[in-house]
């Protein structure tokens, strides 16, 4: 078969999947249905064995007891209005809703065939119990795992725009084929269902191959032919977009657990409650950290990737082979991203533009370290995670995201070149 016919079928197949999605969610009927989920800081834990009923006209339609991973679904009669009400007294202790007035969420209205989905907003019950000092160190906590994470996927952006001077926005897919691929050798039935800790093996590797044919298929091409690094960037959009709707279709649009750690019951550490596997996420990445920052100081590939982001003409001049040390460096940037993924995805949900969510904030740890400075990186992913975090003690948890814009604009006017970045002369 011709590569352009191969390329014909593979569309074909994608355009008959995306037809077919519609007529298989409108098989089953209607129905009402959501997630509990209790959201404290950047933690989602389900939440089991609580109690939902939908009504029309205050007369029940029925109710359902969330499962495992909080989920629960009502099936309705027909299409029209309906309301959906959450039975507080089955709550477990420690948690509540965080606004009242949404016990009962009214003015439902389900289509012919759609199944809607619903959210009770869930918080830590007793809140003003809580006091600043547990508050304080419980944000804190949140901001290192949020900093482990975006630390963990900037690394790889930073690096491959040291060596070829590219801004990937492709990279925030390569976060999400991470976190997807181990889903489907954690917990997907056609998978086999490893724990997580050894499904993370081939999703990393998974995320370096995928590294390694992005650049062997498109880049190195594309530099072979002497493309612009701004038409690179485009192609680099036109790849994200390509590979997030992808994933929508074979994952589907509906977040999932790794249930391995979904509802962990929160430990006390120094008066501050926290969740084991926000500590796991920040070891982990700390350990991941330090072993990368060893292979660019020790190691001939590092020491030589490191020649390569300083000048890539002297570097070849001196016998280096600057294709080879590319493309170790897409993969590393491959792995590294995939293992941010699947930690965020412990750490949240694994949805299908989970990645595309973090892009912002990555590359305003990248911006904010220096461009190309792998140690910058690093260190710009913590100050954005703990900024990010912590603000939500004066401010909406809505408007986190742009507090880690915001130090990076103040950052960028006191020092334009970042925290580790040198300063060059221009013209």
């Amino acid at each position: 078969m011709s590569r352009r016919a191969r390329f014909a079928w593979f569309w074909l197949a994608a355009i008959t999947l995306v037809a077919l999605s519609p007529v298989a969610s409108f098989a089953a009927g209607e129905s009402i249905g959501g997630k509990l989920i209790q959201t404290t800081g950047e933690d989602r834990v389900p939440i089991a064995g609580v109690t939902v009923i939908v009504l029309q006209d205050d007369v029940e339609i029925g109710r359902d007891d969330s499962d495992a991973e909080g989920a629960w679904e009502i099936p309705v009669p027909a299409a029209g209005i309906y309301e959906a009400r959450l039975d507080t007294s089955t709550l477990p202790d420690g948690v509540g809703l965080t606004d009242p007035e949404k016990e009962e969420l009214t003015d439902i209205n389900v289509r012919e065939g759609q199944s809607k989905k619903v959210i009770f907003p869930l918080g830590v019950g007793n809140a003003s119990s809580t006091s600043s000092y547990e508050r304080v160190g419980a944000l804190f906590i949140s901001g290192l795992k949020l900093g482990a994470i975006i630390a963990l996927c900037a690394v790889g952006l930073s690096l491959v725009y040291g060596v070829t001077g590219l801004v990937n926005f492709a990279h925030a897919e390569m976060v999400t084929l991470g976190a997807v691929t181990a889903y489907f050798f954690h917990a997907s039935p056609a998978g086999p269902q490893w724990p997580l800790i050894v499904a993370t093996v081939p999703a990393v590797l998974v995320g370096a191959g995928f590294g390694w044919a992005q650049e062997t298929g498109l880049w190195r091409p594309l530099r072979v032919r002497n493309t612009g690094l701004v038409a690179m960037m485009v192609v680099s959009i036109g790849l994200s977009f390509a590979m997030r709707h992808l994933i929508l279709i074979f994952f589907g649009g509906e977040p999932r657990a790794y249930p391995d750690f979904a509802g962990q019951p929160p430990i006390e550490i120094l008066g501050i409650s926290v969740v084991p596997k926000n500590l796991i996420t920040i070891g982990a990445a700390l350990v991941v950290l330090a072993g990368v920052g060893l292979f660019l100081q020790r190691s001939r590939s590092g020491t030589a990737m490191r020649a390569v982001s300083d000048d890539s003409d002297l570097a070849e001049s001196s016998g280096i082979d600057v294709n080879r040390i590319i493309l170790i460096t897409w993969m590393l940037a491959g792995g590294l991203a995939a293992l941010g993924g699947i930690f965020f995805g412990l750490n949240e949900a694994v949805q299908w533009d989970m990645g595309f969510r973090l892009l912002l904030l990555i590359f305003a740890a990248v911006v904010l370290g220096g461009l190309g400075t792998a140690y910058g990186a690093m260190v710009g992913g913590f100050v954005v995670g703990i900024a990010v975090e912590m603000s939500t003690l004066f401010m909406p948890n809505e408007l986190k995201t742009a507090v880690g814009l915001v130090v990076l604009i103040v950052i960028l006017l006191v020092r334009p070149q970042g925290l580790f970045g040198t300063k060059e002369r221009i013209g």
